[in-house]
Formats: structure tokens, C-alpha cells, sequence
């Protein structure tokens, strides 16, 4: 399937926050309440340039909240959120926003991606490693048992 990923837009605010609450909503049965995701502050995110939309040829399929995180001494590229549109997902999508997440922090000289995800999204549990990323440790934050994983990048080509 033909991807476009773009920084997000502030017109695409609404869209994106209605693609996370429809690509995140199995989740609450499980977790019995909203994941943060959903309360995501997409005017903040899309304004601070941590945000991109990925379109397809009908349009908004998947999107990305991303940025450079950690001290000097320690610096990383923090995933935040990963969203597809439930109609897209299983083609791939996800793991195309993950790659550009990577080559971003690539990009940006960054030695590593670090994310959390919840311990209910049982999916995530299993994709993750299968991308190279090594869990790291597990801990409640906020009220959200969270499960936490890195994936060391090796330097960009000289090119």
C-alpha cells in the first residue's frame, strides 16, 4: 500500500485525534479505562513538530508522535504514539511509522529509540522484539502499567 508520511499539519488535529481514539478503543475493555493516547494533545504535539500524518491514497491511514528525548549524556529518540486505522491495519503500517521513526532519530544522530507501551497491549509485547527492540523494565506510571523497550541504531551510511 502506497504511504506518505508528512509532518502533521494543524488542520489534521482533528483527524488524528479521531484515528487514535478509533485505533486505540479495543484497548479499553482491557485496561478498563482510555490509554493516554487518547487524551493526546495533537495543536501541542503538531505545533511543537513531534507529529506526523501518514496518508494513503484515500487519505489519513496512520500516524506518529516522536521526538528527541534524554540528557546530553544520554540521549534517545522517544516513540510516543503509533496509530493505524483499524481498516489499514495489517499491512504493515505500523512497522513503515516505526522504520521512519528510526531513520529519524538516525537522522538526528540519535543512538537509540525508547518507548513504552501498556502491558495489556499484549500486540505491542510481541511486535516490539520482533523489530529489535529489548525490553528494559516495567513499571506503574500515572495509573498505567507500563512495559518500556530500546533499540540500540547503528550510525547513519557516510553517504
Amino acid at each position: 500500500m502506497p504511504l506518505a508520511i508528512r509532518p502533521a499539519r494543524p488542520a489534521d488535529a482533528p483527524a488524528l485525534s479521531a484515528l487514535v481514539r478509533e485505533s486505540f478503543a479495543l484497548y479499553v475493555p482491557r485496561m478498563g479505562r482510555e490509554p493516554a493516547p487518547m487524551a493526546q494533545d495533537f495543536p501541542a504535539d503538531i505545533a511543537a513538530g513531534r507529529c506526523w500524518a501518514a496518508d494513503g491514497p484515500d487519505g489519513l491511514l496512520g500516524l506518529l508522535v516522536a521526538y528527541a528525548d534524554g540528557p546530553a549524556e544520554d540521549p534517545s529518540f522517544h516513540l510516543e504514539t503509533v496509530a493505524v486505522s483499524p481498516a489499514a491495519q495489517g499491512a504493515g503500517l505500523g512497522r513503515a511509522l516505526i522504520a521512519f521513526a528510526e531513520d529519524e532519530a538516525r537522522s538526528r544522530g540519535l543512538p537509540c529509540v525508547r518507548l513504552y507501551t501498556n502491558a495489556s497491549m499484549v500486540e505491542n509485547l510481541a511486535l516490539y522484539p520482533r523489530l529489535g527492540y529489548v525490553e528494559t523494565g516495567r513499571r506503574t506510571e500515572n495509573g498505567f502499567e507500563r512495559v518500556f523497550f530500546e533499540k540500540p541504531l547503528p550510525p547513519a551510511p557516510a553517504s
